[in-house]
């Protein structure tokens, strides 16, 4: 797999990473642990060397199941992308956004113990808080480079001013949103903001939380532990029939190409920019194989043009977030 360059400042990964949030959390019952290091393993036979995670993902906990692959691979060759931005109390609850310069130096450290590594690849600050200036933020990320406690610097969700005002005390080497067939309002001023600046982008969810994949028909499909039954309206039943439109005719548009429509979803995400490095998750090893495979379509002449003119035509249903979660988000 090829290698693409996140921000000017070195970071270097795999054209296509992995979302590891999905190994542990949120989408229904986990694999068990020895499945789910195979998988990761897997993804290193396959050249995908970026693995993402945070420390919210559980809490915790996908952080220590990262931590614990990493002790039976070679270190050298991950990229390990985690991030920061909540308080999580004693009984391991979310209890809010906080981004005060001394909660990130505690958080940095937790997060470097339950990974087992000296020095984390990309921080990114997971959400904005709104009662911390992005500048005292980027501070004390700036003090972690200098510390050797971190590498490089991402942000999470935020809108163009932050980027640049964050950008212009300490470079930022990636941000990362959602982006995706259903998905766009990056491309309104984040991406050309990032393009200016000379900022990676990293879209998660890039196939929709799994609903560009084969493995979604049906919203009684989904597990009553998956959290896309209460927090992602777009699955909804109210939202899902019309949304499903799309589904479906990516899947006719897969089928006439002897392809998946999930390669088709991540191969055009590859298509919108160089600096572009789409992470997506699954739990299981032949959806990661499948997926690899979507950097073999960059070049194809039979999918592009079909697939714009349905674009063209489909507006999804339903915000991608419920309300309270969308007022964490930065446009």
């Amino acid at each position: 797999m090829k290698q693409r360059q996140l921000g000017t400042q070195g970071l270097t990964v795999s054209e296509l990473g992995l979302g590891c949030m999905g190994l542990s959390y949120a989408y229904g019952a986990p694999k068990s642990e020895k499945e789910s290091i195979d998988l990761l393993k897997r993804s290193l036979d396959l050249g995908v060397n970026f693995w993402d995670t945070a420390e919210i993902y559980g809490p915790y906990t996908n952080e220590e199941l990262i931590g614990r692959a990493l002790k039976q691979v070679d270190r050298n060759k991950v990229v390990i992308a985690t991030k920061f931005g909540f308080s999580i109390n004693d009984k391991h609850e979310v209890v809010g956004v906080n981004s005060k310069p001394e909660h990130i130096m505690k958080a940095v450290d937790g997060s470097l113990k339950r990974l087992g590594i000296d020095c984390i690849d990309l921080y990114y600050q997971h959400r904005l808080d709104p009662e911390v200036p992005i500048e005292e933020a980027m501070g004390a990320l700036a003090m972690l480079v200098e510390l050797g406690k971190i590498k490089y610097i991402g942000l999470s969700e935020v809108g163009s001013d932050t980027i640049r005002r964050a950008h212009a005390l300490h470079p930022v080497s990636a941000v990362q949103s959602e982006y995706s067939l259903w998905e766009r309002g990056v491309e309104e001023s984040i991406l050309p903001t990032l393009n200016e600046l000379k900022i990676g982008f990293v879209p998660y969810s890039p196939l929709g939380r799994g609903f560009f994949s084969n493995a979604i028909n049906h919203f009684d499909e989904l597990s009553g532990d998956d959290w896309r039954k209460s927090n992602y309206p777009r699955m909804s039943p109210e939202h899902f029939e019309h949304n499903f439109t799309l589904v479906k005719q990516l899947r006719h548009l897969a089928m006439e190409n002897n392809v998946s429509a999930s390669q088709i979803a991540l191969a055009w995400l590859l298509r919108q920019g160089e600096h572009i490095v789409p992470i997506p998750g699954t739990k299981h090893i032949n959806y990661l194989e499948d997926n690899c495979a979507a950097v073999e379509l960059l070049t194809s002449k039979t999918i592009w043009k079909p697939l714009e003119k349905i674009l063209e035509n489909f507006k999804p249903s339903g915000e991608r977030y419920t309300q309270r979660s969308m007022q964490l988000i930065e446009r």
